[in-house]
């Protein structure tokens, strides 16, 4: 038996390339669940991967593909029979270990999620890690006492991945969005994902000194991380929270302080959807069935197929790529 898949390899010389392949089932890695793939998605991760950038992958050839969701064909665990419908998130899955630019992949069980009844393999790859990630974060927001009554809550990094569904989650549930992008001409799209408010990428990264600024915030989703994570943490109204999640604007945060720690009692949340537990994980995805209705998903969400990935690998990594990129891996077999 035989599938398809993007491979990306190095030769001797590092230079890194990018192929659709077919390949044997024998090169499928050890794993208790074979799933066919119906659906992947494009993440920041996927683009250093598919690139050969970032040192995530370190053993070549490789299958990118940090996602995937479709349907269990194979399976020696007794969790998981042959037709149950399963969702992959995160694992080092597209990183360390072959992942989900394929129709097979091979997994621990532990890893696979079952799929939320009213949800299927293309809604769950428009939200994929990215919107997980940005239902988790909502929780942590809320158990740290947010609620829409609070005030405006911040998005940074809001026409990505993350940002677009945690905007959409945000205003579904009745809060006030304030959504930071770099980028003008995604104004509208965020207006129409719920975002009441538009504030430039500059306003927040332009140096401020202070150890505290004016109150301005009831919580915030940040996906940047970097010298915007000092700004936001610096107008964070007394009380409120800041659900950490990404670090594409560096793990160093300039200016940082204690003062808001200490004199606004602001908590900084870190949001990992790896390192959280199963019974999390499947409770954010059950939550996303009802908060993040597909209607809601398809303005942020661009179907694309295996061939295009070489392209939009280094795509995502200029910012190019907007809202979800679901790549439909199940028209390989048609």
């Amino acid at each position: 038996m035989s599938f398809t898949a993007l491979v990306v390899d190095k030769d001797e010389a590092g230079s890194v390339s990018q192929n659709i392949e077919t390949l044997d089932d024998s090169r499928l890695p050890d794993g208790d669940v074979t799933v066919d793939v119906a659906y992947s998605t494009l993440n920041y991760k996927d683009g250093l991967c598919i690139t050969g950038k970032g040192g995530l992958v370190r053993t070549f050839p490789h299958v990118p593909g940090i996602d995937f969701a479709g349907v269990v064909s194979q399976s020696s665990d007794a969790r998981y029979k042959a037709g149950d419908e399963v969702i992959l998130t995160g694992w080092r899955v597209g990183e360390a270990r072959w992942g989900g630019y394929a129709t097979k992949a091979r997994v621990k069980a532990d890893w696979l999620v079952p799929m939320p009844q009213g949800m299927n393999a293309r809604h769950a790859m428009a939200i994929g890690t990215a919107g997980l990630t940005a239902m988790i974060a909502v929780m942590a927001l809320e158990e740290h006492g947010l609620q829409p009554d609070k005030g405006e809550v911040l998005v940074t990094g809001a026409a990505g991945g993350v940002g677009s569904v945690a905007v959409s989650i945000l205003s579904h549930l009745g809060y006030s969005v304030a959504a930071v992008t770099g980028r003008p001409e995604t104004a509208d799209y965020l207006t129409g994902l719920g975002a009441t408010t538009i504030i430039a990428r500059a306003e927040l990264t332009e140096e401020n000194k202070r150890p505290l600024e004016s109150e301005r915030w009831a919580g915030t989703i940040d996906a940047v991380g970097g010298e915007m994570l000092g700004r936001v943490l610096k107008q964070t109204r007394y009380g409120g929270s800041v659900a950490a999640i990404g670090l594409a604007g560096g793990a160093a945060v300039p200016s940082f302080t204690v003062i808001p720690f200490l004199l606004r009692g602001i908590n900084l949340l870190g949001i990992d959807s790896v390192a959280c537990p199963y019974e999390r994980r499947v409770a954010a995805w059950h939550r996303l069935v009802g908060e993040l209705p597909m209607d809601r998903l398809e303005p942020m969400v661009e179907e694309h197929r295996l061939a295009d990935l070489p392209a939009l690998g280094p795509a995502i990594l200029k910012g190019q790529v907007k809202g979800r990129a679901v790549i439909n891996i199940a028209a390989e077999r048609t």
